[in-house]
């Protein structure tokens, strides 16, 4: 019995040497828990004021103050402006210098309205929502609609130091970051993975600046890859792996709307204006939620009651002062265009142009400008605005033109015309440009340099319209020079037997450009119905026929509106695409070395060669609408009344001609390049670079290849005229009308005009141009025929012509012919078979060469 007893004694012995154990450690854990708090007086003290943390640091005053630590290399922001809305902007006023990537000097980046809130120990940057809103008074209403769509905090910053309510915070890695989204760019354009380089990142403190209104901060950033360099950054970086631009900030502040005398402008859709577009969930259930307000700067007059009055504050543009002459001077004049248009709408001396002042920032917001922008390659020029989301107010206009433009369109008129002393003189000059009166002795008719000028006066206008509020009217070429906002081609007359290159591009802004501002900017009577006189003025223009027609209307291959082109000139489609095709055939015939300056590689007689060849492009383009065509306008709901112009679908007899207009581009005479020419056309020189975007593309290595040429020129007339949407038309404007041509119509005629005929027993350059014009009608047709996203009727027509092409397209088959024709004619018949058993996967036949670049004809 005593061994249990001893059991239990111990194992309460260890029961009772456990507890105590635990209660010992808990006692050690509590009082070495509480040795580690300070007495109170040894808390850790509250934040510096800013005073006292700033008193080494370079303070630059101003809207958003800031503090310079020049020893840490960090800056600061003093921040008092708590839940109080201003704008956040970034740009870039250093770039890549590559267009196909699209980082250009002075490309403003994104807009955003903001506040700082500050939350405890932080300040967060907060971006407010305006795309989705409720124009409202009724609180309540506003705060659930801005409590049903995210808001996007930027950045949160720790408070540094606190002092009278306001707080510092130190911005340097929210300001040394990519916010420009240079890295995203680069790997949408497959240029690989760049990332920024803190070591190699730093402030460029010459253009930080602080104003009473707005604060700039400007970055030198460095972007860096571990992979391979982009192809298209080794190109214009010194190192490909490493390449470094300029990043700028601005904090603005915003009008105050409560006081502000901006006020929202409805956009009409027949004014040509650019909107502003938002969903207003504050709308009655009876009409659409999405709002559009007309985008435009501030202006007023100094005496509201009067016809014409100066304003308060003129709309000022600057043009970048590092431009040289003598484009600095056709910008300036080209520009100051608008000044009329102003005029007209009731304010004198409201718009004026200068040069941009030595001491002034190019991307202070302050500041509209007309940037002269260089790259590696020829590009786009471009007219942006900085806009109030909240009002539509333009803040900054910002023009960015490149300045190969004038290169390309000297190289169009000196291909249509023998290049002159002056243009040589401009091509050849090495750093300084010429003076401006350069052009004293120059003729007007045969001077390729004087056109490019007058296209840079019309390029300067048209950007700027785009920074004004207004967007693209591709229908205004067609009721004279009617707008500065259509793409203007070069006119090209034919003056006894020459070209004539006077006047090639017009001088001033249009009649439907003075109606635009008009509508934008007039300030009416005191007492007047806004909307009233609005809607005169719109159905004043609608009456005098200033139709507009917008980019979704025009750009389109399979686009439907017959007036509605890029780069054409006149009323009649038709009737312009014999004229363009007739000072293509002059150019071609006198086309010779002149085209070049003396002792220039003779291998640059192609990149002049290419724009006379494919002269007659942009026109083919606006022809080719009427076929399948239909007029229309946007038109609006006037009480009970019909539209003022119903759709109408092109006349039966119009249609036929600009078919017949087409397919004379087809002809083998066209299609050719000439031998005379053919002997000046050599392989491109080692020392003047491989090919670039001047050149033909070809499949016979160096050598001119002029049968890619022709199957070029072919497929531009051939695609567009099977393009399913057209085509579609056709089918239904057929079937609503006989009169009307069909699809079959179209495909029967094409092959009408490329059927082989004449001797096939013996080959020549139209019998080469003739075979591969059929190879790409026979791969359009079947491509046709196979697209899903063509109707099950053009499918069908397609299919059953694919079918029948050996008929259509081939002589008797006992006629002579060559290796050369018999192969041909065996080769498609043979497609033709498997194509009728697998429509839906065809052999595919070498496809034709992509066009060469033609926009910007001089591009927006």
């Amino acid at each position: 019995m005593a061994r249990p007893r001893r059991v239990r004694r111990t194992r309460l012995t260890f029961h009772i040497m456990h507890t105590y154990m635990r209660a010992l450690l808990l006692s050690l854990f509590v009082f070495a828990t509480a040795s580690l708090v300070p007495p109170a007086s040894a808390q850790t003290p509250p934040p510096a004021t800013i005073d006292e943390r700033t008193r080494q640091w370079t303070r630059m005053d101003g809207f958003v103050p800031m503090y310079w630590d020049d020893a840490a290399g960090r800056l600061y922001l003093e921040i008092s402006r708590f839940d109080q809305e201003l704008l956040y902007q970034t740009s870039l006023p250093a770039g890549l210098g590559s267009n196909p990537i699209g980082l250009d000097r002075g490309q403003m980046g994104a807009t955003a309205v903001v506040t700082f809130q500050r939350v405890g120990p932080k300040v967060l940057l907060t971006q407010a929502n305006y795309r989705f809103r409720a124009l409202s008074q009724d609180a309540a209403e506003r705060q659930a609609v801005a409590d049903s769509f995210a808001s996007s905090v930027l950045w949160g910053f720790k408070v540094e130091a606190v002092e009278d309510g306001r707080v510092l915070v130190d911005a340097t890695d929210f300001l040394l970051r990519d916010a420009h989204g240079v890295g995203e760019r680069l790997r949408s354009a497959s240029q690989g993975a760049y990332r920024v380089d803190a070591n190699r990142t730093a402030f460029h403190l010459p253009r930080t600046k602080a104003f009473p209104k707005n604060s700039e901060i400007e970055t030198i950033v460095t972007f860096v890859t571990d992979g391979p360099a982009g192809e298209l950054v080794r190109q214009v970086a010194p190192t490909g792996s490493a390449f470094t631009v300029r990043q700028h900030h601005s904090f603005v502040q915003l009008p105050d709307l409560a006081t502000h005398t901006f006020r929202p402008r409805i956009a009409d859709p027949r004014a040509g204006g650019i909107d502003l577009t938002f969903h207003d969930y504050a709308s009655p259930i009876t009409e659409p939620i999405e709002k559009h307000w007309a985008i435009r700067h501030h202006l007023q007059k100094k005496d509201p009651s009067a016809t014409i009055s100066e304003p308060v504050e003129p709309i000022v543009y600057y043009v970048d002062n590092g431009t040289p002459e003598p484009i600095r001077a056709a910008l300036l004049d080209g520009a100051r265009w608008w000044g009329a248009a102003f005029e007209a709408a009731g304010f004198r001396n409201g718009f004026q142009v200068r040069v941009l002042p030595d001491d002034a920032d190019p991307m202070d917001l302050r500041y509209n400008m007309i940037n002269w922008v260089h790259r590696s390659t020829r590009g786009w020029s471009y007219g942006a605005a900085v806009v109030d989301p909240r009002t539509g107010q333009i803040l900054k206009g910002n023009v960015s033109l490149g300045s190969l433009r004038v290169r390309q369109d000297i190289m169009i008129g000196s291909g249509l015309t023998s290049l002159t002393s002056t243009d040589a003189a401009i091509q050849c000059a090495a750093g300084d440009s010429p003076d401006a009166d350069y052009l004293a002795d120059a003729d007007p008719k045969t001077d390729a340099t004087a056109m490019a000028l007058a296209r840079i006066r019309q390029l300067s206008a048209h950007e700027v319209g785009h920074t004004l509020g207004f967007t693209h009217n591709f229908a205004a070429s067609t009721y004279g020079r009617a707008s500065v906002m259509d793409y203007p081609a070069p006119m090209a007359k034919v003056t006894n037997g020459r070209i004539d290159l006077s006047d090639a591009y017009g001088v001033g802004i249009g009649a439907f450009d003075s109606f635009a501002v008009k509508y934008a900017y007039s300030q009416f009577a005191p007492g007047a119905d806004e909307a009233a006189e609005l809607s005169r003025l719109v159905d004043g223009a609608t009456a005098k026929g200033m139709l507009f027609i917008a980019d979704s209307d025009a750009r389109p291959a399979g686009a439907a509106h017959p007036l509605a082109s890029l780069w054409d000139n006149g009323s009649d489609p038709v009737a312009n695409l014999k004229h363009e095709l007739a000072v293509r055939k002059i150019a071609l015939s006198t086309f010779d070395v002149t085209r070049i300056p003396e002792g220039q590689s003779l291998s640059l007689l192609e990149q002049k060669f290419l724009p006379i060849y494919f002269h007659h492009r942009y026109q083919v383009q606006a022809t080719v609408k009427s076929v399948g065509g239909q007029f229309y306008t946007y038109a609006v709901r006037k009480g009970n009344a019909p539209a003022p112009a119903a759709p109408i679908i092109v006349a039966p007899d119009v249609q036929r001609a600009a078919l017949a207009g087409v397919l004379d581009t087809l002809s083998p005479d066209v299609l050719a390049v000439p031998e005379r020419v053919l002997a000046l056309l050599q392989p491109p020189s080692e020392a003047f670079g491989s090919f670039n975007t001047e050149m033909f593309p070809r499949r016979t290595g160096l050598t001119f290849d002029p049968v890619s040429a022709a199957t070029i020129a072919a497929d531009m007339a051939i695609s567009l005229l099977l393009h399913h949407e057209r085509s579609a038309r056709l089918v239904e404007f057929h079937a609503r009308d006989t009169q009307n041509p069909g699809l079959e119509d179209v495909i029967t005629a094409i092959a009408a005009k490329l059927k082989a005929s004449g001797n096939l027993a013996t080959e020549s350059t139209a019998a080469l141009v003739q075979r591969a014009a059929q190879q790409v009608f026979a791969q359009r047709l079947m491509d046709l025929g196979a697209n899903d996203s063509a109707s099950s009727d053009v499918r069908a027509i397609a299919r059953h012509f694919v079918g029948r092409l050996p008929a259509l397209l081939f002589p008797v088959a006992d006629a002579p012919r060559t290796a050369a024709w018999r192969a041909h004619i065996e080769t498609l018949t043979d497609v033709v078979k498997r194509y009728r058993e697998r429509p839906f996967s065809p052999y595919a036949p070498q496809k034709p060469l992509p066009v060469p670049a033609g926009d910007p004809i001089g591009q927006p």
